[in-house]
């Protein structure tokens, strides 16, 4: 509000605030105004400030209608009565036309926000049910998954437990078979000692009596024989030691894989039971988010699967080596048999050919005596020319270390470089294969001299031969073991 007098510019300096729904357009106000007042003639632009005259000439009648009359005919009516000026009011107001258009907006947008309202409620209720209907279903299939998977590990459990007391039948077998072959092992050590003590006694023969003969043959013949069964009943023993820690081994797998099904049993069997009103059940935050699996269905039955697979092969391992066992048992016994009748006709027909020998010992002698001459001949000629070689080597040698001297570009490998040096490896090659042949010649050498100290002494004791064959080895060797001893059941 303005008193009467006011300036122009203090009225627009504080305008009105502007409505802010459906302010009508320039064309609009345009039209307004002519409709509302008929008798102006609106014929300037809009903006203000602007004067009609039309409206002058009005205010000239009233002179309280002309603010913008001259100062002198505002200053002479200044004595009239105040009236409030508010020329922004008249120009800002909306038409009809604006009001109608609010009123049919609002409806509209009520119209929309009741009918977006309505469908969101019943969106809403179909979604609440679908979900309600899915979950249950959800739920219902997880309760059919744990079903299923607590029957498979309720067979795998059927599974590991036959499997495991079959295995606990196979170690039990398996340990006494190997018992029994520990016994025989032990029974084979006194007809070990009676060969080697007649090889022992053997050895107290002098000169040439010492005598790889048929009889000290059969006697290392039977060591090795006795010695090869027990290294066979040793393998086997070991065998049979690791085939039990291996089915124990398995054995325990399959009893932990067994503990640990049954605690799966167990738990699934649980949530299998669990139902919405079960005591127990409460939130457990992220917990969906905690993967600490280790396998997959098809990895968790190919382990279990893997176990028992394990469990036969082991079995079936254990109880063929039973058989090996129980065969090696009885082949051992026939060999030992064998062998020991051998030795003991070695024996007899060996003490008749000791008194003939005599006469072949010195004929050998003299031989070996002739040949150890030969030798160190030999050997004496191998040295020389390992010396004569010696000085071949040292010449190339000397040639190659004073071409090294060569300057500069005269360092070149000629023909004659190459020829050295192949000379200096020919030579070498030489001097070590004729070093070879000397040592051969000197452990031949050696092995003349003990044949001649072994003949040497043979012709003195032809006696003392006698005396430990018929005496010392056939007295011990008038008793053997049985062969229900040797096959491990005493």
């Amino acid at each position: 509000m303005e008193l009467l007098g006011s300036t122009l510019a203090a009225t627009y300096a504080h305008p009105r605030p502007t409505p802010a729904n459906f302010l009508p357009a320039i064309s609009a106000m345009a039209s307004s105004y002519r409709d509302c007042f008929p008798h102006c003639n609106l014929t300037h632009s809009l903006s203000l400030p602007w004067r009609p005259s039309t409206y002058c000439k009005a205010a000239s009648s009233s002179p309280a209608l002309d603010p913008y009359c001259t100062r002198s005919q505002r200053v002479s009516e200044s004595t009239m009565l105040p009236f409030v000026s508010n020329r922004t009011t008249l120009f800002t107001r909306y038409t009809p036309g604006d009001w109608y258009r609010s009123n049919l907006a609002n409806f509209q947008d009520s119209n929309a926000s009741r009918h977006n309202s309505e469908r969101l409620r019943v969106a809403t209720s179909r979604l609440i049910q679908d979900k309600y209907q899915q979950t249950r279903k959800t739920q219902a299939d997880s309760t059919h998954n744990l079903g299923e998977r607590v029957n498979d590990i309720g067979f795998w459990k059927s599974e590991i437990t036959h499997e495991l007391d079959a295995m606990i039948g196979e170690t039990n077998e398996l340990t006494d078979v190997k018992k029994k072959l520990e016994r025989a092992l032990m029974e084979t050590e006194a007809p070990l000692q009676v060969a080697r003590e007649c090889l022992f006694h053997r050895e107290k023969r002098m000169g040439i009596d010492l005598v790889h003969d048929e009889v000290e043959t059969e006697l290392l013949m039977e060591v090795d024989i006795i010695l090869c069964c027990q290294e066979r009943m040793k393998l086997h023993l070991d065998k049979a030691i690791a085939q039990l820690a291996a089915n124990r081994a398995s054995q325990h797998e399959l009893e932990k894989d067994l503990s640990d099904k049954q605690a799966a049993y167990r738990i699934d069997d649980k949530c299998h039971r669990l139902r919405n009103a079960s005591d127990g059940v409460s939130y457990f935050r992220g917990v969906e988010r905690v993967d600490a699996m280790v396998s997959v269905p098809e990895s968790w039955a190919k382990f279990t699967d893997d176990n028992i697979l394990r469990s036969q092969s082991e079995r079936a391992a254990s109880a063929k080596l039973r058989d090996d066992i129980q065969n090696l048992l009885v082949v051992t016994a026939n060999e030992l048999w064998n062998q020991f009748n051998k030795v003991n006709l070695a024996f007899t027909s060996r003490i008749a050919e000791t008194a003939d020998a005599k006469n072949k010992i010195q004929i050998h002698l003299a031989k070996t005596l002739q040949e150890i001459f030969q030798t160190e001949m030999t050997i004496e000629s191998i040295k020389k020319a390992i010396k004569d070689k010696s000085a071949f080597l040292k010449v190339a040698q000397t040639r190659l270390d004073e071409r090294t001297r060569r300057p500069n570009i005269e360092l070149c490998r000629d023909m004659a470089q190459l020829r050295l040096v192949n000379e200096v490896y020919e030579v070498d090659d030489t001097i070590q294969t004729l070093r070879q042949r000397l040592r051969d010649a000197e452990d031949t050498l050696q092995s003349l001299v003990h044949t001649k100290a072994t003949l040497e002494h043979d012709l003195a004791v032809k006696a003392n031969s006698l005396y430990i064959d018929q005496e010392k080895c056939m007295t011990m060797r008038r008793s053997f073991p049985s062969t229900q001893r040797l096959v491990g059941f005493c």
